[in-house]
């Protein structure tokens, strides 16, 4: 990806949590905030639904110049001409991913320790999600990165960091001066009554980190 990316305020999105009628809206105030990049995750949609609700949130992250990836999807990604995808330990391999998706793309690749950060690092990831930081309602099932694990990972990866998992207004400045470079949001962006109010107070937070 030739294009420089800011991955300070990383919303991933989650229609069950959103306020909003519709996710474009949820989105579309979400930038309007401060967020300055945006991965679709709609663990439960059909294929179809998924495709339409991608060309939706399209329209809008193109009309303010926001990246936006898809969340494991390669098809749908390519399909809506997306800025690239964010796949994780169990999906297809970043080396077919790369070969499906073509060289000018954006791959990110979740890892939860040093092994996977370096395996994503070596195999041509662009950035790498580290999480879950913390315990979150949106992904029960996750493996809980330490504060010093994190710094290990920091230490030996040169690529961007995203961290995510339990990152809200109470968290986010436990990683000051750790060198990461962005925070990938959920519940407290998707899930608050006035979500552009949300992403301009974390945009505030963030900015001090």
């Amino acid at each position: 990806m030739t294009k420089a990316i800011d991955y300070s305020l990383y919303l991933v999105t989650d229609s069950d949590l959103m306020s909003t009628e519709t996710l474009e809206e949820a989105v579309e105030q979400a930038i309007l905030g401060g967020v300055t990049l945006v991965q679709l995750r709609e663990k439960t949609a059909s294929s179809k639904v998924f495709l339409d609700t991608a060309r939706r949130v399209k329209k809008v992250t193109s009309q303010y110049g926001v990246p936006l990836l898809i969340n494991d999807r390669v098809d749908i990604a390519l399909a809506i001409n997306a800025e690239g995808v964010h796949i994780g330990q169990d999906d297809l391999p970043l080396a077919d991913v790369r070969r499906l998706i073509g060289a000018d793309k954006l791959i990110g690749v979740s890892a939860r320790n040093l092994a996977e950060a370096q395996a994503a690092c070596k195999a041509g990831a662009d950035y790498l999600g580290v999480g879950a930081m913390y315990a979150t309602d949106t992904k029960t099932d996750a493996q809980l990165v330490s504060l010093a694990e994190l710094a290990e990972i920091r230490a030996a990866i040169n690529l961007p960091i995203v961290v995510i998992g339990g990152i809200n207004k109470a968290s986010i400045l436990d990683f000051k001066a750790m060198g990461i470079d962005g925070f990938a949001v959920v519940s407290a962006i998707m899930g608050q009554t006035e979500i552009k109010k949300a992403a301009n107070e974390l945009k505030g937070l963030v900015e001090k980190c």
